[in-house]
């Protein structure tokens, strides 16, 4: 108790959540009275990211700013105008799908929306949609960047859980793809209530000329979770491979991506991946603290009581996983619950780990949901929408999203169909 009264504290003053799990981790072993505990402490957190499915974070993040810098995304954008974006509320199918695409290559939810909302949001306005509902419907289409391989969320959690990176990011190519599929349903019945407008017929030959101009881009997905599904490379390998692909594609296909931006962008892509990965070592302190505590122990034994169940158990993880990310971003959410939940899930109720880690997925509604809400206030900054007012008008895209999630619960072949 103490040490989860100092880490709240270490939170609401401020401090950032990798320094608040050490801090609490600290105040732990000095209540303990055990001051041996600290010669295990910078070992512990070495070894949280001495890990060798780590490096594809940083490749991964890097494959995102190459992307961007080398008018990949543009390309895509246009790709699916040409196959949607004469439909009743064409732009937001392009919106959605467009994301699809792009979680496929960026695999972060932050960075996807404030691609994106650049992007969509001023092109949606000028045809006649609501600023506030294009602003929210990219910031739902952001959710499919922790889901849609590569999945930096995916990654840190195959970590934590001590299973194939491969693996995890295969299993969430089918709730992925169920939930672009609910959310574009959610356009139509939108579309016909709200009478959305239609965007111009292309000729065939200009969507021709668009899709052969964006086909080449195409080529880093294809890469990435090709070379994962057929076995031909781990996580890592492939995405060092998918930033080859991107840099040949961003350089001598489309023009725009000069060698000398490059190291602007590894820069970049170092520091936030350096804020990922000290998330991740902080969190290996933490796991062994509780562990030391005996807390998943305690935990399981009050679980015992209230789920008899897989079932039960997983809708109650639901519940608990989506109060805790209204109010703690993803990946920390992450790193706190999974050490706690995941020894109960599979030594207790037999959860296979993989069909576990897609469900906890749903922290990343903690992205889209008060008084946290990360990726409605990023297309807030980036679109000059209020998110309060976001949130009330996609609720529909929260229901679905709610839904889909049970479903993922229920159903543990939707997330271990393309797992080996």
């Amino acid at each position: 108790m103490l040490t989860t009264a100092a880490f709240l504290a270490f939170m609401l003053v401020g401090v950032p959540i990798g320094v608040c799990l050490c801090l609490g981790s600290i105040v732990y072993i000095l209540a303990s009275g055990n001051p041996l505990l600290f010669q295990s402490f910078p070992t512990q957190l070495f070894g949280g990211v001495d890990n060798y499915g780590l490096i594809s974070i940083p490749l991964f993040v890097l494959i995102g700013e190459i992307m961007n810098g080398g008018g990949i995304t543009r390309r895509i954008i246009d790709m699916t105008m040409a196959f949607v974006g004469a439909m009743r509320g064409g732009l937001a199918y392009v919106n959605l799908l467009a994301n699809m695409f792009v979680a496929s290559i960026l695999g972060s939810a932050t960075a996807q929306v404030a691609v994106m909302a650049q992007m969509m949001v001023p092109e949606m306005e000028k045809k006649g949609y609501d600023k506030t509902f294009a602003a929210g419907i990219t910031a739902y289409a952001g959710m499919l960047g922790p889901i849609i391989p590569p999945s930096i969320m995916f990654v840190v959690y195959s970590v934590l859980a001590q299973v194939p990176v491969s693996d995890m990011l295969a299993a969430g190519i089918v709730p992925g793809v169920l939930l672009t599929v609910a959310f574009c349903l959610v356009i139509a019945a939108m579309g016909l209530v709200y009478n959305y407008p239609r965007g111009e017929r292309m000729k065939l030959k200009d969507r021709v000329r668009i899709v052969l101009d964006a086909l080449p881009t195409l080529l880093i997905p294809f890469v990435i979770v090709g070379s994962v599904l057929s076995g031909l490379a781990n996580a890592t390998e492939a995405a060092a491979v998918g930033a080859v692909a991107a840099v040949l594609v961003g350089r001598f296909w489309i023009g725009e991506l000069r060698f000398a931006d490059l190291p602007r962008m590894m820069l970049r892509a170092g520091i936030y991946s350096a804020v990922v990965l000290f998330l991740v070592a902080a969190a290996a302190v933490f796991s062994w603290v509780l562990v030391y505590g005996m807390v998943p122990q305690q935990v399981a034994g009050w679980v015992q009581t209230v789920a008899s169940d897989p079932v039960t158990f997983m809708l109650l993880v639901n519940i608990i996983l989506l109060i805790i990310g209204t109010v703690i971003d993803g990946a920390p959410g992450l790193i706190m619950t999974v050490p706690i939940l995941l020894p109960i899930a599979t030594e207790v109720y037999g959860i296979d780990p993989i069909h576990f880690g897609v469900v906890v997925v749903n922290l990343v509604l903690g992205f889209l949901s008060p008084p946290v809400g990360l990726c409605f206030f990023v297309a807030a900054a980036v679109t000059g929408a209020k998110p309060g007012k976001m949130f009330l008008v996609t609720l529909p895209f929260f229901f679905v999203s709610c839904l889909m999630l049970v479903l993922l619960s229920l159903i543990p072949s939707l997330s271990t169909f393309f797992v080996r």
